[in-house]
């Protein structure tokens, strides 16, 4: 996930909070410009090919409610998206039906850490490990800065599923807000006498912004429409 391209892509910023101002900075390093960065105000004016100004993709970082209605108003213009935003899962069917209707790709994820994405895969296989010894509860814990809307967090959600396909069901989740933790996620599993325990910490928001990046550079060229993850892009 650290092998740039040459040639450079045209990227919108869609939501200017902590992540659009992290992808931001770290843009040029990653070779990635700029041209448009479109705040709530931006937005609420309606996206269009204008203000996009000539993007071959757009990162969304915006908040729940606005994440999907942003979305869809990027892929109208026919400019793929990427949708970092979380907490808009029940929606989902609509992106979906938005994609298929405009032919224009579009990705999303709960967590653009390269990190994550092998914890997920580590998830479901310590629950399959687990689920065959007695005696081992489990518990998932998230802990994320004080501004973060929703609880628990998008990649909470994508554990607890992958724990799930794992066999391991109903794990309970207790979500942490606190100071500005970029993001901590554990998986506990607990006997009488021992623990152990399983965990990511994100160290800085820029692994997340390095991520989505990545992501863009590769749905700007991605020539199939459809919706994708970042499974898809590692995948690749």
């Amino acid at each position: 996930m650290t092998v740039y391209s040459v040639t450079p892509i045209r990227v919108a910023l869609v939501g200017m909070g902590r992540m659009g101002r992290a992808i931001d900075a770290l843009a040029a390093e990653r070779n990635c410009e700029i041209v448009a960065r479109l705040g709530r105000s931006e937005t609420a004016r309606g996206i269009t090919p204008t203000n996009l100004n000539g993007a071959q993709v757009a990162i969304e970082f915006s908040h729940p409610e606005t994440a999907v209605p942003n979305a869809i108003a990027c892929l109208r213009v026919k400019c793929p998206v990427v949708v970092g935003t979380t907490g808009w899962g029940k929606l989902r069917h609509e992106l979906e039906a938005a994609v298929i209707h405009e032919q224009v790709a579009a990705l999303w994820a709960p967590n653009f850490s390269l990190g994550v994405q092998l914890f997920l895969a580590v998830a479901e296989e310590a629950a399959r490990r687990f689920n065959s010894s007695t005696g081992f509860d489990a518990h998932l814990i998230e802990t994320h800065h004080t501004a973060k809307k929703d609880a628990p967090s998008g990649t909470a959600i994508a554990i607890h599923d992958q724990l799930s396909a794992g066999g391991r069901v109903d794990v309970p989740i207790t979500s942490i807000r606190v100071g500005s933790v970029p993001g901590t996620h554990e998986i506990v599993f607990d006997a009488p006498f021992e623990q152990v325990r399983i965990s990511h910490e994100a160290r800085d928001r820029r692994v997340f912004a390095d991520g989505a990046l990545v992501a863009a550079r590769w749905l700007a060229q991605k020539t199939t429409p459809g919706l994708y993850t970042m499974r898809d892009v590692i995948g690749s």
